[in-house]
């Protein structure tokens, strides 16, 4: 089993206590999933029973996980990651999680976000595009053996599950070869998703799993394909800023509507952290929770079976790592009360599940070095900016050298990511000691910090060919 944090007799009291308090309330929604996104940041094994005991505190009941290439795939190890989960370690977690309480939903990309098979060239035929690895080709000789061989190596250790997510989103290349493109003349955009997906979904559902997808791939049509589609899938439509009823994209409550009429059988979708910008450090606590009370009214309105709090730990597999879940615990938090209670729980009762949970002041450490990190980062960008803005100056001026700007802004940068850096990369350290693997950590902090470290490389020999004066005195003076 994996490791506990406190003595059996008292994690056996703490559970109990869990699904006490979860029988004396009705819940505002009745399945509420927290998104594990381990294709980035991935916690470490220690880490994964302690996250559970919080994930259940916050009253979630459900697990929507996204192994990627943290699973331990059988079907071919390329697809696994340097740090991947064993077999062992994924069947410890799905105990864990059941003895919380949590039903676990697995995700296997299908269509789009296919980087994770499709990125080795064994299987490059089986791309949309060859020179994109994000696509499936679904008309590919082979393309659907290799999901259900996929969906079959999650199965082998995920056992009585009622429901598995199929993803089906974002599908960027669709119809762009040759071949599909074709096809979508003759007969459509749906015809050839669901040629696709139609003999997955049957082989799920004659293993009494439901399939879910989500839902952007189809506002566009028709009823009756909407009603063939939910005849054996569930959709999740997903969107994470402010109110589905002030949205104009895929997932607008007109489209929920439309898909509400059909009879299809609806989840939604809100996010506890991930939808900033791609290398964002940081969620935006009051953002996430507009958004969630949004879709408990929403799936209220449109009698949904469930919420997920999606918490991207990526955009998708091949982009920047973003946002450590351990610094966005409060949100986490926050989101999870909020789908349970159908509203805003408040700091003090978030403050209070994180503390007796003993994640309160871990939490504090994690988000003040992200904070950190973020304020280096901001800085160090804007200096950059600014200092390549003086060097184009005096390129063109050369009388504008004598003050020595470029200089200063250059001695001003250096500084700042000597120290600025070291102070940022050692807190990250010491925050998350024992919470991530360090290759990810050292990963996560080289994505952020060797692009500015470039930058100074390349503006340097520039400063000192336009103020060489200025740049041996500084030098003189041991400034830089």
């Amino acid at each position: 089993m994996l490791p506990a944090i406190c003595p059996s007799h008292q994690r056996v009291a703490f559970i109990r206590r869990l699904k006490y308090n979860a029988c004396m309330q009705t819940p505002a929604v009745a399945i509420r999933a927290a998104h594990l996104d381990f294709k980035g940041v991935p916690p470490s094994v220690v880490r994964l029973p302690v996250l559970l005991d919080l994930i259940a505190a916050a009253r979630y009941n459900a697990l929507l996980v996204e192994w990627e290439d943290m699973f331990p795939w059988t079907i071919d190890r390329r697809f696994r990651s340097v740090t991947a989960y064993t077999p062992r370690q994924v069947r410890a977690f799905h105990a864990a999680a059941a003895e919380r309480g949590l039903e676990i939903i697995p995700l296997v990309q299908s269509l789009g976000h296919a980087e994770t098979p499709l990125a080795s060239n064994r299987y490059r035929h089986l791309r949309e595009l060859p020179y994109r690895c994000d696509g499936l080709n679904p008309l590919a000789a082979g393309a659907r053996e290799l999901i259900t061989k996929m969906v079959d190596d999650v199965l082998a250790l995920t056992p009585g599950i009622r429901y598995f997510h199929l993803g089906g989103d974002e599908a960027r290349t669709f119809g762009q070869s040759p071949a599909t493109a074709n096809f979508i003349r003759r007969y459509g955009k749906a015809k050839l998703y669901l040629q696709h997906f139609e003999p997955i979904l049957d082989y799920l559902i004659a293993r009494h799993i439901r399939p879910i997808l989500w839902s952007d791939m189809m506002h566009d049509w028709s009823a009756a394909e909407l009603r063939r589609i939910g005849s054996k899938a569930d959709l999740y439509p997903w969107g994470y800023g402010g109110h589905p009823d002030d949205w104009k994209h895929h997932s607008a409550t007109r489209n929920i509507q439309r898909f509400h009429k059909t009879g299809i059988t609806l989840w939604g979708a809100t996010a506890y952290k991930g939808c900033e910008r791609h290398d964002s450090d940081l969620a935006t606590t009051a953002d996430r929770e507009k958004n969630a009370l949004a879709w408990v009214t929403v799936s209220r309105r449109f009698d949904m079976v469930g919420l997920i709090a999606t918490g991207w730990s990526r955009n998708s597999t091949h982009r920047l790592q973003k946002q450590p879940m351990d610094a966005c615990l409060d949100s986490l938090v926050n989101v999870g009360l909020i789908l349970h209670d159908g509203r805003s729980p408040g700091d003090a009762k978030c403050r209070r599940i994180l503390t007796k949970c003993g994640e309160w002041e871990r939490w504090q450490a994690c988000r003040a070095a992200m904070e950190k990190l973020t304020e280096m980062r901001t800085y160090a960008w804007e200096s950059v900016r600014e200092l390549r803005q003086q060097i184009v100056l005096e390129t063109a001026e050369p009388k504008r050298r004598a003050a020595g700007e470029a200089m200063a802004y250059l001695i001003d940068l250096k500084r700042h990511l000597e120290v600025g850096g070291h102070e940022a990369h050692a807190m990250l350290w010491q925050a998350f000691r024992g919470l991530l693997p360090p290759y990810w950590l050292e990963r996560y902090l080289d994505e952020r910090l060797t692009p500015l470290l470039e930058e100074l490389k390349d503006l340097e020999p520039r400063v000192r060919k336009l103020e060489p004066t200025s740049y041996w005195a500084a030098r003189q003076f041991r400034k830089i």
